[in-house]
């Protein structure tokens, strides 16, 4: 199993700047994608940023290159950078990890078993 606590979320106003942090713990060996998702009043949840899937994926128009997701030489905590934030960036995130898919359609998509808690992020004008 793996477990994965976020940290770093909070208040910002509207054009600051927010790391957050993801530390995975457990059976981390076994992981070989990880990404960001967030939910924002009155939308469902949706992929902010992605490492390790071997197929492109469609890239959420909101990042406008504003965010950057990275992870430790270890690979033990995944990050994303969120830069000129903007109140419709208000929300929970979340961090989620897995394995590839291997066979099939999915294959080099990243299948998100294990996910953390979430974290607030608040943005305001």
């Amino acid at each position: 199993q793996v477990q994965l606590v976020e940290s770093g979320g909070g208040s910002v106003q509207a054009g600051g700047s927010l790391r957050l942090s993801c530390v995975a713990s457990g059976y981390i060996d076994d992981i070989n994608c990880k990404g960001w998702f967030r939910q924002v009043p009155g939308k469902a949840r949706e992929v902010v940023a992605g490492i390790g899937e071997t197929r492109a994926t469609t890239n959420a128009d909101f990042v406008q290159g504003r965010f950057a997701a990275s992870q430790d030489s270890g690979n033990k905590i995944l990050y994303l950078q969120m830069n000129n934030l903007k109140p419709e960036d208000t929300g929970m995130y979340y961090c989620a990890a897995g394995k590839r898919h291997t066979l099939g359609i999915a294959a080099g998509l990243c299948d998100y078993k294990f996910w953390g808690q979430g974290i607030q992020v608040t943005v305001s004008s």
